[in-house]
C-alpha cells in the first residue's frame, strides 16, 4: 500500500509528447517510491492558443526525438490511416474534465482516462477526436463509469471547463505544455527535459528538437519524497 498521498496539477495538451512524458515519469516515480499520485488535469489546449489544429509533422518530430531516446515508452508514429488523424483535441480533453465529477469517477477516474487516451493516440493510432472512441477507450478504465461519461459528454460537459482553463492559463503563470503545480504553487515547466531545435525554425522547413538528456530526479522532488 502506498505510504503517503500527493496530488499534483497538471497543465498540459493531450496531444503533447512532453506532457505524457512527464506523466510517465510522475506514474512510475510514486509507484516506486510508494506514494499515491493523483493528478488533477488541467487544460492548455494548444490548438485555442494558437488557432489551428498542432501540425502533425511538429508532433511527429518530438514523438522521434523522445522515443528515439526513451524507446521504453513503447511511442509509435502514427501508423493508422492519415485520414484519421485527430485534428482536435478538445473532445478528448473535455471528456478528461467530465470524468472528475463523483458520478463518472472522480479526480482518479479523470487521471485514468487520460492516460488511457494518449496511449490510444501515441501508441495505438487512435483517433481521439471521436466521441465513440473515447468512450471505447474509457471501457478499458476500471475506475470510469462510461455509462455516466457518455451521458456527461451528451450534455456537453468538460467544454466549459477547458475554455475556462484557457482562459485563466492566458493570465496566470502556466509556462507552456506540460507546466506542474506542487505543494509550494511554484510551476515547473517540461522538467528532467534538456533539448534544443537543430535549427531555430521548427519542421519541415526547418530543424528537428534534440533530446540531449531526460533525467527522472524531479519527480521525487516534486512527490515531496527525498529519494
Amino acid at each position: 500500500m502506498p505510504d503517503r498521498a500527493v496530488t499534483l496539477t497538471l497543465w498540459s495538451d493531450l496531444s503533447c509528447p512532453w506532457a505524457t512524458l512527464a506523466l510517465d515519469t510522475l506514474h512510475a516515480e510514486a509507484e516506486r517510491l510508494g506514494v499515491e499520485l493523483l493528478v488533477d488535469h488541467r487544460a492548455f489546449p494548444l490548438e485555442l492558443f494558437n488557432s489551428m489544429a498542432t501540425p502533425k509533422h511538429i508532433i511527429d518530430s518530438e514523438i522521434v526525438a523522445i522515443a528515439g531516446r526513451l524507446p521504453e515508452l513503447g511511442w509509435r508514429l502514427w501508423h493508422a490511416p492519415e485520414s484519421t488523424y485527430p485534428v482536435t483535441m478538445l473532445p478528448a480533453m473535455e471528456a478528461v474534465q467530465a470524468a472528475k465529477d463523483p458520478a463518472v469517477g472522480g479526480l482518479a477516474a479523470s487521471d485514468q482516462l487520460d492516460t488511457a487516451l494518449r496511449r490510444a493516440f501515441l501508441v495505438e493510432s487512435r483517433c481521439v477526436s471521436i466521441p465513440a472512441v473515447i468512450l471505447e477507450v474509457a471501457g478499458t478504465c476500471p475506475l470510469v463509469d462510461t455509462v455516466a461519461l457518455a451521458a456527461a459528454i451528451a450534455a456537453g460537459r468538460g467544454r466549459a471547463e477547458v475554455y475556462r482553463d484557457w482562459e485563466e492559463a492566458k493570465r496566470t503563470s502556466v509556462q507552456g505544455s506540460p507546466t506542474l503545480f506542487g505543494d509550494d504553487g511554484k510551476p515547473v515547466h517540461n522538467p528532467g527535459a534538456r533539448y534544443h531545435w537543430s535549427k531555430d525554425v521548427p519542421p519541415p522547413e526547418g530543424g528537428f528538437p534534440v533530446l540531449e538528456e531526460y533525467s527522472r530526479d524531479w519527480a521525487a522532488d516534486l512527490l515531496g519524497v527525498k529519494d
